[in-house]
């Protein structure tokens, strides 16, 4: 009988490991990472062999599912136990699952989902999920309308409502608005949270108004109830070093540096900030502080300070970093090379760049197509179309190994230009090849078509 994906993985995962999986539902759903699997046959399963279902660990599912943005996964589990009845489903699970509807199949069927609800399912809660709906979209007048109406009827009470509705003013671009949203907050006895000072920070720092953002961050100093952490003085010291005022962004990064607790995103930052200052020394410096505090370093830390040798221009440095990763690496990922192949075009070091490339497939690596346009990029810059064409075609001859990528529009329309200016014998075949990763506009397609006679009266 066939069996379907899901059965198939939980049989694999009994005979390669020799067990079966740990008696837990979140050790058998959390692995499941492919959105084309459906969680329903694992749930299902779950229930048929006699294991108990608890709310407490579906939510805790949920928001985790959530937190790493499988927003499918989490509302298949949400519907799921709304539909079985096996345990209470609260009008705060209603809530979430507007959210998580709202976030996969759109605004509309959210809105439907609301106004299907009887009255005692709209609670603050609901209205605030469906408030956050119209936020994510960017449409202010029904946030607004909706905001008031919540007030009217006494659920507009939550900070995170107020907060919504500041990064709406955030992302039109209605800067001016915040400030006074904060100020509502204030008057009224809701209390901001960290994060409302953080977006208002934002805004006076996006208008370059730096004295009000100063008389905030000096505010929030004083507030008990406010966790004053790295992520602040990150933000604050990169508003300054936008404004070019390099001692104060210093002191700011003093104090984030004060804040960090074996925590390597705030290393990061910090390693990150202190290269757009041309800082040298103190890069190395933090650098080798993180080392000891986090003992252990993964990719997202050698990107950092790879991209921070790279800024600072010390490429010798960063190929020596970069053989340290490798020796280190459990398995090779190409967004840490990456970071060196653009330091070397940007340099205007393309053959380096390549030799790098060539020197990392020769040790059984396997590019990323990424890596390819990288250097093909680089190439159509300096106009030389015929090296580009060979790095596209590199580029598409690994396009497996990153289904998702999809090569800029102009390295596309130059190379088939050049393809029909050339009259090459090979253009069939990269056309045929291109048309697997490219969405076809108007452009592209008379080229596409100009390309293919050519080459085929070739």
């Amino acid at each position: 009988m066939f069996k379907s994906p899901n059965s198939l993985w939980i049989l694999m995962r009994k005979y390669y490991t020799g067990q079966s999986p740990k008696n837990n539902l979140y050790s058998q759903i959390s692995p499941l990472g492919n959105p084309n699997l459906s969680m329903v046959p694992v749930l299902d399963q779950w229930v048929q062999e006699g294991s108990k279902v608890r709310e407490f660990e579906l939510r805790r599912i949920i928001r985790d599912l959530r937190s790493r943005k499988r927003y499918s996964h989490a509302l298949e589990i949400s519907e799921w136990m709304s539909r079985k009845g096996l345990c209470p489903f609260s009008p705060g699970d209603r809530a979430v699952q507007l959210d998580l509807i709202g976030r996969v199949r759109g605004l509309k069927s959210a809105e439907s989902y609301f106004h299907a609800l009887n009255e005692q399912e709209k609670i603050d809660k609901t209205y605030g999920a469906l408030l956050n709906c119209y936020v994510r979209e960017g449409l202010v007048d029904k946030s607004i309308s909706h905001m008031q109406k919540m007030e009217e009827m006494g659920f507009a009470s939550s900070t995170l409502n107020y907060n919504d509705l500041m990064c709406l003013y955030m992302r039109t671009n209605q800067l001016e608005k915040i400030p006074d949203v904060l100020s509502f907050m204030k008057k009224n006895g809701i209390p901001p949270d960290i994060f409302s000072y953080r977006i208002c920070l934002n805004s006076y720092g996006a208008r370059s108004d730096l004295d009000n953002m100063e008389k905030l961050l000096k505010e929030m100093e004083t507030q008990s109830h406010i966790p004053m952490d790295w992520t602040t003085y990150s933000t604050v010291a990169n508003l300054y070093i936008k404004a070019g005022l390099k001692e104060k962004a210093l002191i700011s990064l003093k104090k984030l540096e004060e804040k960090l607790c074996k925590d390597s995103l705030g290393y990061n930052h910090l390693i990150s900030h202190l290269a757009s200052l041309g800082n040298k020394n103190e890069v190395r410096r933090v650098w080798g502080v993180q080392k000891v505090a986090c003992k252990k370093q993964v990719n997202r830390d050698y990107i950092t300070m790879l991209g921070s040798l790279v800024k600072l221009g010390e490429l010798e440095e960063a190929k020596a970093l970069l053989k340290e990763w490798e020796s280190s690496c459990h398995s090779y990922d190409f967004r840490v090379p990456n970071v060196l192949l653009i330091g070397y075009c940007q340099k205007g070091l393309i053959e380096k760049a390549e030799e790098l490339l060539f020197d990392i497939i020769e040790k059984g690596k396997t590019p990323i197509p990424n890596s390819w346009a990288i250097i093909a990029a680089a190439y159509l810059e300096k106009q030389n179309i015929e090296k580009t064409f060979e790095c596209m075609k590199n580029a598409l001859a690994v396009k497996g190994e990153n289904p998702g990528w999809r090569p800029k529009p102009l390295l596309v329309l130059s190379v088939l230009n050049w393809l029909r200016d050339q009259g090459e014998v090979e253009v069939e075949a990269f056309v045929s090849s291109l048309k697997t990763v490219v969405e076809i506009d108007t452009e592209m397609y008379q080229s596409l078509i100009e390309a293919s006679v050519v080459g085929k009266k070739k």
